[in-house]
């Protein structure tokens, strides 16, 4: 549990440093966002995007959902997801396409989720990491100078390495074994404050 929290912390803290590097550059634009989507998994997060030229911008996306809830259910997981945007018009405006790496980890188990998404996390608890990478296809509406929204979607893979528990006696081990995903990667309805 150390070793996640140190990990966390260290993730946090170059986010943090990248945000005040990034505000040194003072003829950049740089935006602050919020997924609402990933707000409706009770996964507090923010994302931070700086203009590179004309038609290139940097995206770095932080999310953490530390909680657990009632009857040993866990979400907890945490997640660091650097991008780079190639825009068709003008950044900041319009559609864009990128790529994007992601990692972090995970302990997840004795969720149930709808239309039958992972089925094992209902009965079984994992821990572990994951790393991939993916790409993304997305439109950002300005709304006033300051205010924009933009919906994303992205597609890739992911490596999962993870240790198995039966929910019922968490502390057992039962298993472990590695996942390689492919599938959907990132879904962002972003509400956007650029300085």
């Amino acid at each position: 549990m150390q070793y996640i929290q140190r990990t966390i912390s260290r993730s946090f803290f170059l986010f943090l440093l990248f945000f005040m590097a990034a505000g040194n550059q003072s003829k950049a634009q740089i935006s602050l966002k919020n997924n609402l989507l990933y707000d409706a998994s009770l996964t507090p997060n923010l994302s931070m995007e700086i203009g590179l030229a004309p038609k290139w911008t940097f995206d770095t996306t932080f999310g953490i959902n530390p909680w657990e809830f009632s009857n040993n259910k866990k979400w907890r997981h945490w997640m660091l997801q650097p991008e780079a945007r190639y825009w068709f018009c003008q950044a900041f405006n319009g559609h864009f396409v990128g790529f994007h790496l992601m990692g972090g980890e995970f302990n997840a188990g004795g969720v149930k989720f709808p239309f039958g998404i992972a089925p094992c996390l209902h009965n079984n608890r994992y821990e572990g990491w994951f790393a991939g990478g993916g790409f993304v296809y997305g439109y950002q509406w300005p709304i006033t100078r300051h205010f924009s929204v933009e919906g994303v979607v992205g597609v890739g893979y992911d490596y999962l390495k993870y240790k198995e528990f039966p929910c019922e006696e968490c502390g057992i081990q039962t298993g472990s074994g590695h996942y390689n995903y492919f599938g959907p990667t990132k879904l962002a309805f972003n509400l956007i404050y650029n300085f």
